[in-house]
């Protein structure tokens, strides 16, 4: 009989080792459907698209990226982490040598062929591609679970969730505006309704002009803006570059949003970038459609403006 209760004591001590093995096990689902799995947390990363670099810092573990691309320049922190390339081509070797226990991609036509090198170094990959704004609240949680920062990752989570959810509640209901958004002037870039610009213009009460086109970045025609008329223009290129391509429709007064003086410049690394500041970007985004329906609103009562 003791033989079979020490049996059974040691059968339910190895039981619950294998448990608690089991739990401390990390495992999450990015953006692509893929589980990514972790034994412990990772404690050397590597960012490789400035969007993550940002999300990872708001998860409170900026100090664990060993290497980044060009352009990850927020917070400042982030400035002073080794380069391993860009948006068009990594260093290999050297990513590798620097021997990261996660990356974290962003996913583009440009990487697919260095992916695949990649992938046979056995290093786990998070991809990150948020399309709407209550996924960013989730990567931030998920980049916690992996990087062990919960406690900073849910704080960060619970501010920009509060946020959003202050801006679905003041602009709910709120009337219609037609919008273009310019990502870029040569040539003229814009976004469809799958990629996350639109789904802030639609927390604001907008409709994109071109959400219904089938390419996530489409290029477009001057006439083709002009034939669609919109409300409201905003531009939201690079606060670096020398021109904003905003001048070429000021004195086109065929358009609704140069008549109206509704062409909006909003930084673009508040909105083009899918990470944590995006909030701010689309409270810009909010304040413009909502000044637009202002000045519809006082044309309409004004002398000129009855019927």
């Amino acid at each position: 009989m003791n033989l079979f209760f020490c049996r059974f004591f040691v059968l339910g001590i190895l039981a619950l080792l294998l448990s608690a093995s089991a739990q401390a096990a990390i495992s999450v689902t990015d953006d692509l459907g893929h589980t990514v799995s972790l034994a412990k947390p990772a404690q050397r990363v590597i960012s490789l698209s400035p969007h993550v670099t940002e999300l990872i810092f708001a998860a409170g573990a900026g100090d664990k990226i060993i290497g980044t691309v060009k352009y990850s320049d927020y917070p400042a922190a982030a400035k002073e982490i080794p380069r391993i390339g860009d948006n068009r081509q990594f260093d290999l070797e050297r990513i590798m040598a620097m021997k990261p226990d996660l990356l974290v991609i962003w996913m583009h036509g440009a990487f697919e062929r260095q992916l695949e090198v990649l992938k046979q170094s056995g290093v786990p990959f998070f991809f990150s591609d948020p399309q709407k704004l209550e996924q960013i609240p989730d990567t931030i949680l998920k980049l916690g679970s992996l990087l062990g920062t919960e406690k900073a990752a849910q704080l960060s989570a619970n501010d920009f969730r509060q946020q959003l959810q202050q801006l679905r509640a003041q602009y709910q209901g709120k009337a219609k505006v037609r919008t273009f958004y310019q990502v870029w002037h040569k040539p003229l870039y814009t976004l469809n309704d799958k990629h996350i610009v639109s789904d802030a213009i639609r927390v604001c009460g907008g409709e994109n002009i071109f959400g219904k086109l089938n390419v996530t970045a489409p290029v477009v025609s001057v006439e083709a803006v002009l034939q669609e008329n919109p409300e409201v223009l905003i531009s939201a290129e690079s606060r670096n570059q020398a021109s904003n391509g905003i001048d070429q429709w000021k004195n086109m007064t065929s358009l609704l949003a140069a008549k109206n003086n509704n062409l909006v410049l909003i930084d673009g690394d508040l909105v083009n970038r899918s990470g944590p500041r995006i909030i701010d970007g689309a409270k810009a985004i909010c304040e413009a459609l909502e000044q637009a329906r202002q000045k519809r609103e006082k044309s309409a009562t004004s002398p000129q403006g009855k019927k």
